[in-house]
């Protein structure tokens, strides 16, 4: 199965330059995708054109990850109704190192089809503006540039120069690539097919070369909403913005409706295996939902990370955890049990004397209304310190109940889960 052949099963293929199949049939060739620094971290909505990428090295080409140094500073107007806010240059350059230190984790920076990564700003920063204007500007016409569908959208509510020109420099980009690395294609979402035009006509009319396009359909949910969200907003690929359990959860949680489109898009399994779990979870699509989760969080985190879910989703909702459950988890997995249920804060100082429990749980922190709906609650066994039943009102909780120097667990009935952080 060639490349073209491999997103037709997937459906991740929106369009295509005629012709490209063919020449990748004939030859090894190089292909790329253009990614903005304009975010702290890569979100899983980038990780479709990752996807993209890793395929195509897959498929025995070689892929360019190219980061928006400049593009980044000029800010895209697809998919925007009004003018985006622009970014300092320091800020761009401290998302563009950390996205491509997360890069390194999904392709092959090694061997005969090894992933370069290449900065715009490079195309950029020894060119003059009359340069700019004679040598890109007279690429393209202004009627080319109004027809782009962005463009015509942003005519009537407004658009800079500044983002109007984006299309000049993203494809002066495709013929700098061209020249340097060979590069004959440029990926992108549907989105950005009027931009991969521009650069093949780049090409064309100043180099007398062929150059491709491939594109893929804009990912949504079934409920219309936009991929790469939840309630919580973005879903990053960084685990301090997004922790491995939330990742996790969002694929879980995902709409049954999704999970044929996500399976394709987002699995290393081939057509067959697809096939076969799909059939073999035809009744079961939340254990179809727990591979797909489980191959992504060892992927985009690691192996240790999915195991903490594992823990953390454990205490969270087996009814069965136990006290020795509790204990095996370390400071992060609590941290990730933290970001899940309540939380109230504690003092330290007051912890090393001890506090009755009656007052930990109405008064040092609002887990309870009253001391005397605390009682109450302790006298029907409905509250555990730790996974402990407490037996008497009495009860004292102090820094030796601190699970790895810093948290306590407090349970009252089944539901009601809280953790006392110390500070």
């Amino acid at each position: 199965m060639n490349f073209i052949q491999e997103l037709q099963w997937r459906g991740m293929l929106h369009d295509k330059i005629d012709g490209i199949e063919e020449v990748m049939t004939e030859r090894k060739i190089t292909g790329y995708i253009g990614f903005d620094p304009t975010a702290p971290s890569l979100t899983i909505g980038n990780y479709v054109q990752i996807m993209l990428l890793r395929l195509l090295q897959n498929a025995g080409h070689r892929p360019i990850i190219l980061m928006g140094g400049a593009t980044g500073r000029i800010g895209d107007p697809s998919g925007k109704d009004k003018e985006r806010e622009l970014k300092s240059y320091e800020e761009l350059d401290r998302n563009l190192a950390f996205q491509q230190k997360q890069f390194s984790k999904f392709l092959d920076f090694d061997g005969p089809n090894a992933a370069i990564v290449v900065n715009n700003y490079d195309f950029y920063k020894n060119m003059n503006v009359l340069d700019f204007l004679r040598d890109v500007g007279k690429s393209i016409t202004v009627t080319t540039m109004m027809n782009k569908t962005s463009v015509e959208k942003r005519i009537k509510t407004g658009i800079s120069f500044t983002e109007f020109s984006y299309q000049l420099l993203q494809g002066y980009d495709f013929q700098a690539l061209f020249q340097e690395h060979d590069c004959i294609l440029q990926m992108g979402g549907s989105d950005q097919w009027g931009n991969i035009l521009a650069g093949t006509e780049f090409i064309r009319r100043n180099l007398e070369q062929k150059a491709y396009g491939v594109t893929t359909p804009l990912l949504t949910k079934a409920d219309g909403s936009k991929f790469g969200k939840s309630e919580a907003g973005n879903i990053w690929l960084d685990p301090e913005m997004t922790s491995p359990y939330q990742f996790y959860q969002f694929w879980l949680n995902s709409d049954d409706r999704d999970l044929s489109k996500f399976m394709r898009y987002f699995t290393y399994k081939s057509q067959e295996e697809v096939v076969a779990l799909e059939k073999e979870y035809a009744e079961n699509p939340q254990g179809l939902k727990r591979i797909l989760a489980e191959e992504l969080t060892r992927r985009v985190h690691s192996d240790e990370d999915y195991n903490s879910v594992l823990k953390v989703t454990n205490l969270l909702f087996n009814k069965k955890a136990t006290r020795e459950n509790l204990l095996e988890m370390s400071a992060s997995d609590l941290k990730s049990v933290a970001g899940e249920i309540t939380t109230f804060s504690v003092s330290a100082d007051k912890l090393k004397n001890g506090v009755n429990i009656c007052d930990l749980l109405a008064e040092e922190t609002e887990m309870l209304s009253s001391k005397s709906e605390a009682r109450r609650a302790i006298k029907g066994n409905a509250v555990s310190v730790n996974k402990e039943k407490i037996t008497s009102p009495e009860a004292v909780v102090n820094s030796e109940a601190l699970l790895q120097g810093k948290y306590i667990m407090v349970e009252n009935g089944k539901k009601n889960k809280f953790l006392l952080v110390a500070e």
